[in-house]
């Protein structure tokens, strides 16, 4: 009897050491984790007030933040038009997701690998880390406003790249699918090209200027979408059955909240309040209205009918054009830089079906090309007297040397990663709905739902 109240005295003893011991160890490691916590919660990303932010200019890009912002549902309603209405809702829906996913995205990891501290001129460190650090103190990216406001501000652009890309492969692409492409092309192609030539990276140093995105978003943007809709193939019945815009209001209307919107992501780029922004908006609105009075002059003379369609994507092509050059060009290389988007664009979206690929809403023919023509446009036309920075027409030829290889590089790398990471995710969950699907609509197969009850 007395060994057997021994051992049980033994045992509980032994158990009690272990049960300290654990708690010891889950002690420490709640210990640990609060000190992490607590350094992130009081870094300088929630500290106080910021010493001397200029309040015009804050003002200035939180509005031209918000502005951007509007143009992903503005995108949606644009490109949810272009499609059947069998696929509207899923086209809406990519735009719109994006917003969520790549905003989550972006404060965790893009925003340092964008514009954190510099890794041999390719990418950003990960030292902001879930903005660990950028905070309310000016940044030299943006000296006169709050860290935090030119990063919510950047964070828009990365929010409506990846969702540009999207037209490329409307009606036929699963939905799983694509929320894995954006969050891995955001990874591997925006925030590295974003590093680059706005972070001070490698192209950075080299000269390249690129005002407002026409490399960062619309050559990586419009380049990948051609990537996808090569790999991805044509959609069933494509150039044997009409797969014609099925609500031009809509596609008008989300034309319209796009040139709103263009205004923040164009001038809110100077990142101050002053003329340099009133250039850029200046030279947005004339690259815009001459592309679109181009477009239609063409489009009637080559079909004999202007139509509202055509001057709804020349108006986008217009926009994306200038965007490298806004702040860099006067007002008439704006009306020139207008013109060639009119007249190149629109080559470029009626020679698709020569080449043989199914681009289905046109993001490789408006935003690619028009990407491209715009960084050559900033080569060509950039003044000193504007912005600091002389192009070949006012006696540095360098500049569109500079330009062409950032071209160079922005297009080829961004063709070859987004194959990559196409191929990658074919062969882990698959790209194309199944035939059936396709043929009944995206919109019911993948989400349960109409946009129309008839």
């Amino acid at each position: 009897m007395m060994k057997k109240q021994t051992t049980d005295i033994s045992t509980q003893i032994t158990d009690n050491n272990a049960l300290i011991s654990l708690r010891n160890i889950l002690s420490r490691k709640v210990s640990a984790l609060g000190s992490v916590l607590f350094a992130l919660l009081c870094s300088p990303a929630f500290a106080g007030e910021a010493s001397n932010p200029d309040t015009g200019d804050t003002a200035w890009i939180l509005i031209s933040a918000a502005l951007v912002m509007l143009m992903t549902p503005g995108l949606a309603l644009f490109y949810g038009g272009m499609v059947r209405r069998k696929n509207v809702l899923g086209t809406i829906m990519h735009s719109f997701i994006a917003i969520a996913i790549i905003s989550l995205q972006w404060i965790l990891i893009g925003y340092s690998l964008s514009f954190g501290p510099d890794i041999n001129g390719f990418v950003g460190s990960l030292a902001w880390f879930g903005l660990n650090g950028v905070g309310l103190e000016p940044s030299h990216y943006a000296p006169t406003v709050p860290h935090l406001a030119f990063m919510i501000y950047q964070g828009m652009f990365a929010v409506i790249t990846p969702a540009l890309i999207s037209g490329a492969f409307a009606e036929r692409m699963k939905f799983s699918a694509y929320v894995i492409f954006i969050l891995l092309w955001s990874t591997f192609v925006y925030d590295p090209v974003a590093h680059w030539i706005w972070g001070g990276g490698w192209l950075a140093k080299l000269g390249v200027i690129d005002f407002a995105g026409g490399l960062v978003v619309h050559v990586t943007s419009g380049i990948s979408a051609l990537a996808a809709a090569v790999i991805i193939g044509h959609r069933k019945g494509y150039l044997k059955e009409s797969m014609t815009p099925h609500n031009l209001p809509m596609t008008i209307t989300g034309t319209a909240i796009l040139w709103f919107g263009w205004f923040g992501f164009n001038a809110g780029s100077a990142l101050t309040s002053g003329g340099l922004s009133t250039m850029a908006f200046v030279t947005t609105h004339i690259s815009a209205v001459a592309a679109t009075v181009t477009w239609i002059v063409i489009e009637w003379k080559h079909r004999g009918k202007p139509t509202m369609f055509g001057a709804a994507t020349g108006s986008i092509a217009g926009l994306a054009t200038i965007t490298p050059a806004a702040g860099f060009v006067g007002p008439m290389p704006a009306l020139i830089i207008g013109i060639a988007a009119g007249c190149i664009c629109y080559l470029a979206l009626n020679s698709k079906t020569k080449l043989g690929y199914d681009d289905s809403l046109d993001a490789f023919g408006v935003h690619g090309v028009g990407g491209i023509i715009g960084t050559i446009g900033a080569g060509l036309f950039a003044s000193a007297s504007i912005n600091g920075i002389n192009g070949l027409f006012f006696g540095n030829p360098q500049q569109l040397v500079n330009q062409l290889i950032g071209i160079g590089a922005v297009a080829v790398y961004s063709f070859v990663l987004c194959a990559i990471i196409l191929k990658v995710i074919d062969a882990l969950v698959g790209l194309r709905v199944d035939e059936q699907s396709e043929v009944q609509g995206l919109d019911i197969t993948l989400h349960g739902e109409e946009g129309y009850f008839l």
